[in-house]
């Protein structure tokens, strides 16, 4: 990894760390993350970015188990690539590859034009979310500030 290598810690933010979310549905959730990122970067379409997020799901589930799940796209118009860490109130049907709900979803939305960057952080993402204890450390968070904090490592 290069020093200028993208990192999880570099593209989330306290506007896009949700704790406890209410979502009663995968298309809920989806469309809540759309209406967070659109509000942070106006600059983005909403509506685009719900697309894009919805027919990445239908390609296969981005639920990758354990009640984990990175919904990701590559969307026109971005100059950056963006995180958003959520958790959810209640486990939802997610598709997932285990068939268990989810609760803990980081989201990654990158330029059309990425490719290795998108893969390395979805890399970084799989071996982060591996560590059942950071995971917990998640779950267990009850607050946006104190969910971006445990994010960033502090």
């Amino acid at each position: 990894m290069t020093d200028n290598a993208i990192t999880i810690e570099s593209i989330i933010s306290p506007a896009l760390t949700r704790c406890q979310v209410a979502g009663s549905s995968k298309k809920k959730v989806l469309e809540f993350i759309a209406q967070l990122v659109a509000q942070h970067y106006p600059f983005l379409d909403e509506n685009a970015l719900f697309t894009n997020l919805i027919c990445r799901e239908r390609l296969g589930s981005t639920g990758i188990g354990q009640g984990i799940a990175i919904p990701h796209c590559r969307l026109e118009n971005c100059d950056r690539v963006i995180g958003a860490l959520i958790t959810l109130k209640e486990k939802i049907p997610f598709d997932a590859i285990d068939n268990e709900p989810v609760d803990l979803l980081f989201v990654l939305i990158v330029p059309q034009e990425a490719t290795s960057e998108h893969l390395d952080l979805l890399s970084q993402l799989a071996q982060k979310f591996n560590d059942r204890s950071y995971c917990e450390k998640l779950r267990n968070c009850e607050d946006d500030q104190g969910l971006f904090e445990i994010a960033m490592g502090s």
